[in-house]
């Protein structure tokens, strides 16, 4: 284990130096001057050459890209042309939101994907669900996310469809809502932070549920028409308990490998639904920062993003060889 933790870590340098580089490759590509945007648009030529001069934008990329390297290490994510604050500052400020409805999601969807595959496998002829699946699973992010946002606020008024929290004041020590309610004693700040949950965290967890479950459901046939799973149907135990006690584990290598792939998908799925609802987290931060051109912002959410990536996809190897002792770490 402490050899694969070791493997991972340097893992993570490599792809986190390879990925700065890339992201900080664009700023040749992409038409848009940090000196014109941090001098406004009216600024004489004279202030934004100066301000060029302090930012090092006339300086080789290589020379750059170590200046930047260096701040990184210290890190230091530099300004936002947007915010005019240290990036470092408000990736804290955004990143709990941003957690706490990836949290939710990829727990929704896990929990869906178990009820999708266990209701195919339990009900025969359940061609009805696999339709089901097939058209949540080919809707685009953005169009169930306005569907979801449409119906169940704009039309039903149910749950609210915009914004994290009705409580403007509150601020808990962890940032995340649904557990600064509760150790603040406040279980109705908890239950609101939930209700403005739901909407955005089922549209992330709709595609997860729909890929998950049907790779789940196809991993379940295979397992359960095994000879130790008919030896345990001849002991008289019944099909929900042989599904629970003897298939679900059994299965879980190639949903869990299916799961990781959607976590790489549910970071850019982050920025359209963030951007629905009025979630305040990375994703809505990133699109202001595409909007006003703004790389430093744009260069330090994809860094935090490809962490948590390697992060989670490291746990989910970690529960793979948990599941199946043949996968060796």
């Amino acid at each position: 284990m402490l050899a694969y933790l070791i493997k991972s870590i340097v893992g993570a340098v490599v792809v986190v130096l390879v990925m700065s580089f890339i992201v900080f490759g664009l700023q040749s590509i992409i038409p848009a001057d940090p000196a014109r945007a941090i001098a406004g648009p009216n600024a004489p030529p004279e202030t934004v050459e100066a301000r060029r001069e302090q930012l090092g934008l006339d300086d080789p990329v290589v020379v750059q890209y170590g200046r930047f390297l260096f701040r990184l290490v210290h890190a230091d994510l530099g300004t936002s042309v947007r915010t005019r604050r240290p990036v470092a500052d408000d990736i804290r400020q955004y990143l709990p939101a941003t957690l706490e409805l990836g949290l939710a999601s990829i727990i929704l969807g896990v929990a869906l994907a178990g009820v999708m595959a266990a209701l195919q496998f339990l009900i025969p002829g359940s061609g009805g669900i696999r339709l089901a699946m097939v058209g949540v699973g080919s809707t685009p992010i953005f169009l169930s996310a306005l569907l979801l946002a449409y119906f169940f606020w704009f039309r039903l008024h149910w749950l609210p469809g915009a914004g994290r929290l009705a409580y403007r004041d509150f601020a808990g020590p962890t940032g995340l809502n649904v557990i600064d309610g509760l150790l603040v004693g406040r279980p109705e700040v908890s239950a609101d932070a939930l209700l403005h949950m739901i909407l955005p965290a089922l549209a992330l967890a709709l595609p997860i549920g729909v890929a998950v479950g049907r790779s789940l459901n196809g991993a379940l046939h295979d397992v359960m028409s095994q000879a130790y799973v008919r030896t345990a149907r001849g002991k008289g135990l019944s099909e929900t308990k042989v599904l629970l006690r003897h298939g679900l584990r059994n299965a879980a290598t190639a949903p869990l490998s299916m799961l990781s792939l959607q976590v790489r998908l549910l970071f850019g799925n982050l920025l359209v639904v963030e951007r629905v609802f009025g979630w305040p987290g990375l994703g809505l931060y990133a699109v202001q920062a595409f909007a006003s051109a703004d790389l430093p912002a744009v260069l330090g959410v994809a860094i935090i993003f490809g962490i948590l990536y390697i992060l989670v996809n490291t746990l989910i190897e970690i529960a793979q060889s948990m599941a199946d002792p043949r996968i060796n770490l």
